[in-house]
């Protein structure tokens, strides 16, 4: 797991060691620059292997998330990716899990936006629920493929914390975020919030 010099980073990273990770890539996948791919490894985090990242369809999609979740221990945290967010919302509106301790979703895809390729639109219209967990939402002010006022409206939807990000496009490798550091001392902020709300509610 990430580890820093400083003594409360240090803290921080061990409360990583709590949870499972679940990667959930967006439409094609996540290449091996990509920052999900790093995370993974570092994480060792479960995967999901979709068959057909090209031409997704959300019941295929929902199936691979849904076992991927099943080879899981601990409570686990999703981190979900562009049409990824999307398709974690689908399942959480049909498959409550209680394994879930967060869902950190990265640059959620607005599939109902105009012009969206047809695989993409499948996914429409994006869920509306409260998620049943803590759930964050890093969002690009200049994201190409859902625009800050349809980030903000699906955030508030989601009952999520929203974290704006300066001009980081599609938080991709076309974007420049590949090892993406800074993201994983926001994921590390999370997990430690995650963390602080299943010992309040053990108490």
């Amino acid at each position: 797991f990430p580890s820093h010099d400083i003594g409360s980073m240090v803290w921080e990273s061990a409360v990583l060691e709590a949870f499972d990770y679940v990667i959930q890539p967006g439409w094609k996948g996540s290449e091996p620059e990509h920052w999900q791919s790093h995370w993974a490894q570092q994480l060792k985090a479960y995967r999901v292997e979709n068959h057909d990242w090209v031409d997704p369809t959300p019941a295929a999609w929902l199936h691979q998330l849904d076992q991927t979740l099943r080879q899981a221990h601990k409570p686990v945290i999703i981190i979900a990716h562009s049409l990824g967010c999307v398709t974690v919302a689908h399942y959480l509106k049909h498959h409550p899990s209680e394994k879930l301790a967060g869902v950190f979703l990265v640059a959620p895809a607005d599939v109902e936006r105009q012009h969206a390729p047809e695989c993409l639109a499948r996914f429409a219209p994006v869920p509306t629920l409260h998620f049943p967990c803590p759930v964050a939402v890093i969002a690009s002010d200049n994201d190409p493929f859902c625009v800050p006022q349809r980030a903000q409206v699906i955030a508030q939807q989601w009952g999520a914390t929203l974290t704006w990000l300066p001009h980081a496009g599609h938080i991709n490798v076309a974007s420049g975020h590949t090892e993406w550091a800074e993201g994983l001392a926001l994921l590390e902020q999370f997990a430690l919030r995650c963390r602080q709300l299943a010992l309040a509610l053990a108490a």
